[in-house]
């Protein structure tokens, strides 16, 4: 568990910079920024937006990001977004204000960026985007992005499940699927959605409903829980965060059914992204959860480098994109190929 101060200085010239009433978990009352330190003009200035702290994977990418700049010559100015993009939009303003030398942006959703984004930019500010991305018309409006590939993501799941249902002589329209979704309008639930979507189309396979479960532990329990009373014929769970699936996984349990592989036997097979969370990982290793899309979440040593690139004025890669692997211990499927490229599914893990 990262341990949040009010202010956190270490080193010569380095040092973390917490908003006021930011708690240990990363939430904190206090929309607004961290008060910025006397200027160094040998310390660079980082002002780091983070969506939220709303699932194992989040906190993750903050203590990556707040471990990689925790370094001499790099000061982090931190605000947790509390899931809401005003605070966010509210967050960047104040980084402007504070002149930081680069800002770094996770966003809550895709749109809605242009305005503030436009007002970096005239400041002067390099903003890099991390995890998620923005739709603006105008892509010189941020400098680079790093993250994952979330529609390959969806698409190596559904090649996984192919393979599977396959190997084990299940008819396509015998698959009965509900999505659990992670957040309207983030790019990670548009990817994987897109990728099952496609799959279920171009498959034949019976998507029955798609239903958000704003990537939480407490939505995923709720959503399935009402999924089960509506259908009582799924036997495929298609969850876009490990967090949501250990909610679905319980309300599953909870009325008597088993989650597992074995789908011609009458238990429901639970898919799910990430590979963070200890519980689904060891979920996944039982085999209650079939198969995980790993979705890595250390970016913070990723976004320094962009930002050495940036601090000698060359130009990066605009779309920075992590190698990601799948875990599984259902035996059946050792790889799955997707677009030419194999894919080794991990044992061990």
């Amino acid at each position: 568990m990262m341990l949040l101060l009010a202010a956190v200085l270490t080193g010569c010239g380095s040092g973390i910079l917490f908003a006021p009433g930011t708690g240990e978990s990363g939430i904190g009352e206090d929309a607004g920024a961290a008060e910025a330190p006397a200027p160094d003009h040998h310390t660079i200035t980082v002002g780091f937006s983070q969506l939220g702290a709303e699932s194992d994977w989040r906190s993750a990418n903050t203590q990556s990001m707040l471990e990689a700049f925790d370094t001499d010559g790099y000061t982090l100015l931190y605000q947790n977004g509390q899931q809401k993009q005003s605070n966010q939009s509210t967050a960047i303003r104040t980084f402007i204000q504070q002149e930081v030398d680069y800002i770094v942006l996770a966003p809550s959703t895709e749109d809605g960026w242009e305005t503030v984004l436009g007002e970096a930019r005239e400041a002067g500010i390099p903003v890099i985007l991390v995890d998620r991305r923005v739709n603006t018309a105008d892509k010189n409006l941020y400098s680079c992005w790093v993250g994952s590939d979330f529609e390959l993501e969806g698409r190596k799941m559904a090649a996984w499940i192919k393979a599977y249902t396959e190997s084990k002589g299940i008819a396509p329209e015998d698959l009965h699927i509900v999505n659990i979704q992670g957040n309207i309008g983030s790019t990670a639930q548009i990817g994987r959605t897109r990728g099952l979507a496609n799959a279920a189309r171009d498959n034949g396979w019976d998507l029955m409903a798609e239903v958000s479960g704003d990537f939480t532990e407490n939505r995923g329990r709720e959503v399935m829980a009402a999924l089960l009373k509506r259908f009582d014929n799924i036997n495929v769970v298609y969850c876009e965060n490990d967090n949501m699936a250990i909610g679905a996984i319980d309300a599953i349990e909870s009325v008597g059914r088993t989650a597992g592989p074995n789908i011609q036997n009458g238990e429901i097979m639970v898919v799910s992204f990430d590979g963070v969370n200890k519980t689904a990982l060891d979920y996944a290793r039982q085999g209650k959860i079939s198969c995980i899309a790993e979705c890595n979440p250390l970016h913070g040593p990723r976004v320094r480098a962009l930002i050495e690139v940036l601090k000698i004025g060359e130009t990066p890669e605009k779309f920075n994109y992590v190698d990601e692997m799948l875990f599984s211990s259902v035996p059946g499927v050792d790889a799955i190929v997707v677009d030419d490229k194999t894919y080794k599914v991990e044992r061990e893990y």
